[in-house]
């Protein structure tokens, strides 16, 4: 989309084999038919997904009823048990999601590697880091945790920024470099597990195993406001960063200040990181496949921001309603089922770049 536009009317125009160009006036934006279709059935999936994770549970809450409840219906305890204890915590994975599959497809369109995701790379790593400083050795609460979280991935990321430097960001030598920080940040997490008391390792491993257990409007609105301010930026920001796979001298030529744009992309994605593993921990996973799945559904080129962030947060809530009804009683935390959910994905990569005779 043109960075220029700020809204688009009037008769559109063929462009290209693929896509149509809706122009008004000096103001023009390309859509793309089938991006757009994926793009409605994810939301649409989206929503439908909600609707089940708060219908469910120890009181089971008809679909219709779940509407029209969260519209201002219902009775006093459908209320109570959708707007109150259930609808946070979906929000929540809705929130957390879509901003791990947005940061996951900045990253790996600026570093043009599918690899090149933020929890590979050592964000996830270094929030975790921030997060166990807190509550092994400064006793932190919930707020002071969170903070943590988000200080950590921040330093991280500018800490790898500074290392991959060499006159100018590559996006191979930022995910070797990520690699690295990631190992050491890993051993660090388990030097402080091993420091820490009983009762704060066991809410330590809680935490860095990555849940939705328990989380309120006290997470919500914090995740909310971050969102609402990051997101604009990494859609903006949406063209350049298109121009940019085509490479640091192409995107050069054709306008973009590269260095610049790169910052701040990076800047944007690891705050919705940090921002994402302070209301839910360092789960694993959704920002490395989520991107790639959406490449995949809208057969196009480019970053597919929105697809990206949409189907995150589809993976993330669906994989939260298999944690608490996929195994009898017994309620994994979402974390575990996100890391399974993983692997499964870089076994079918694996299979198929061996197929293609990439490897």
């Amino acid at each position: 989309m043109n960075p220029s536009t700020k809204a688009a009317t009037g008769r559109p125009t063929r462009s290209g084999r693929r896509g149509t160009t809706l122009r008004a006036g000096g103001l023009s934006v390309r859509v793309d038919p089938r991006g757009v279709l994926v793009g409605a059935v994810l939301a649409g999936a989206a929503f439908a997904m909600s609707v089940v994770l708060i219908g469910t549970g120890d009181y089971d809450i008809p679909p219709l009823d779940v509407v029209r409840t969260l519209f201002g219906g219902g009775t006093v305890a459908q209320d109570f048990i959708v707007n109150e204890l259930r609808l946070p915590r979906v929000l929540v994975g809705l929130l957390v999601g879509a901003a791990l599959g947005l940061a996951g497809a900045v990253f790996q369109s600026l570093t043009r590697n599918p690899l090149g995701s933020p929890d590979v790379i050592g964000f996830g790593q270094g929030s975790a880091a921030g997060a166990l400083t807190v509550i092994v050795l400064l006793d932190g609460g919930t707020t002071a945790v969170s903070v943590g979280a988000v200080v950590g991935g921040l330093f991280t990321g500018l800490a790898v920024y500074v290392l991959a430097w060499r006159r100018g960001i590559h996006g191979y030598r930022l995910v070797l470099v990520g690699i690295g920080a990631s190992s050491m940040l890993f051993a660090v997490n388990g030097y402080l597990l091993t420091k820490a008391k009983m009762l704060d390792a066991a809410r330590a491993l809680t935490w860095v195993t990555g849940s939705l257990n328990g989380r309120d409007w006290d997470q919500v609105w914090p995740l909310l406001v971050s969102c609402a301010v990051l997101m604009p930026v990494a859609f903006w920001y949406g063209r350049p960063l298109r121009m940019m796979e085509m490479g640091d001298d192409s995107a050069h030529a054709l306008g973009v200040p590269v260095e610049r744009t790169r910052f701040v992309l990076m800047l944007t994605a690891v705050l919705l990181t940090a921002s994402a593993a302070a209301a839910a921990g360092p789960l694993a996973f959704i920002s490395l496949v989520a991107p790639q799945i959406a490449r995949r559904l809208t057969r196009a080129p480019g970053p597919n921001l929105l697809p990206s962030a949409l189907m995150g947060a589809v993976l993330l809530i669906t994989a939260d309603w298999a944690a608490q009804r996929a195994f009898g009683a017994d309620q994994l935390p979402v974390g575990v089922l996100t890391g399974v959910l993983g692997g499964v994905y870089l076994l079918w990569l694996l299979a198929t770049e061996r197929r293609a005779g990439r490897i």
